[in-house]
């Protein structure tokens, strides 16, 4: 492990990971939940061996970290709007010696494209803001609210860009809340981006899906695939076995 400089009000977090992975949050921004864990397990079923990923609103880096033990990518990229969010995102790739590996930039991801390339990456993943931005909402800058809310990006611009960078037949992973799952299938198909693999995510058995996994693939054929529900917790409210899994403590 690396030796970094660990600044006022932010934390170290041992993520509790077979190789021992760390990352160090601030309380007063956004911290990573149980979303950026599923995803980073999601995505990584279709990461192959020598693959180059991008994750999208990478944030404090939590995804291109997990996707270093998760997959068998070659490289990955983060791209975090907040540049204080990427300098940290950055202090915690050297913190994990993971410099080699990934690369954060601070950038806006509709611009993905010039800052990359086209047709350059075979993964793409995003953990969005999930609520739309409204009015009140527009002028704000704090990172809590740039994380939650489409103030910097909407739904369309992600998916618009992931579609420019990705190579042919390329892979988008999100997660998001299921009452957008129309809108992302319909921008996908807008933007030549076949919804392939659809997962629900439950709370616990007999709960609605508060969570949904989509991956699509750039100029795919139509075929999309319903994996099998995933439970967070069970009916005693343990976290299930496959759940244990995915965070890797069995």
């Amino acid at each position: 492990m690396g030796n970094v400089t660990v600044n006022p009000n932010e934390r170290i977090d041992d993520l509790q990971t077979p190789t021992g992975l760390r990352l160090i949050q601030n309380p007063d921004w956004f911290c990573f939940g149980v979303d950026a864990v599923l995803l980073s397990d999601f995505a990584a079923k279709s990461i192959k061996s020598k693959a180059r990923v991008l994750d999208m609103c990478s944030g404090n880096g939590i995804i291109p970290i997990l996707l270093t033990e998760k997959s068998a990518a070659n490289h990955i990229d983060g791209l975090e709007i907040q540049e204080p969010v990427a300098e940290m995102a950055s202090r915690s790739v050297c913190l994990n010696s993971l410099e080699e590996k990934i690369k954060i930039t601070a950038g806006d991801l509709k611009n993905a494209a010039d800052i990359y390339g086209k047709c350059v990456f075979d993964n793409v993943t995003c953990n969005p803001p999930y609520k739309e931005a409204s009015g009140g909402l527009k002028n704000s800058a704090d990172a809590v609210t740039i994380a939650r809310h489409e103030i910097c990006c909407s739904l369309e611009d992600i998916i618009e860009s992931a579609e420019k960078v990705l190579k042919p037949y390329g892979k988008l992973c999100l997660i998001h809340r299921p009452e957008r799952l129309a809108d992302i299938i319909w921008l996908m198909r807008k933007h030549r981006i076949e919804p392939k693999r659809l997962r629900l995510v439950h709370p616990s058995p007999g709960k609605v899906a508060t969570m949904i996994l989509v991956e699509g693939a750039k100029h795919g054929n139509p075929k999309l695939f319903l994996d099998p529900p995933l439970y967070v917790h069970d009916s005693n409210g343990n976290y299930t076995d496959e759940i244990q899994q995915i965070y890797g403590r069995v």
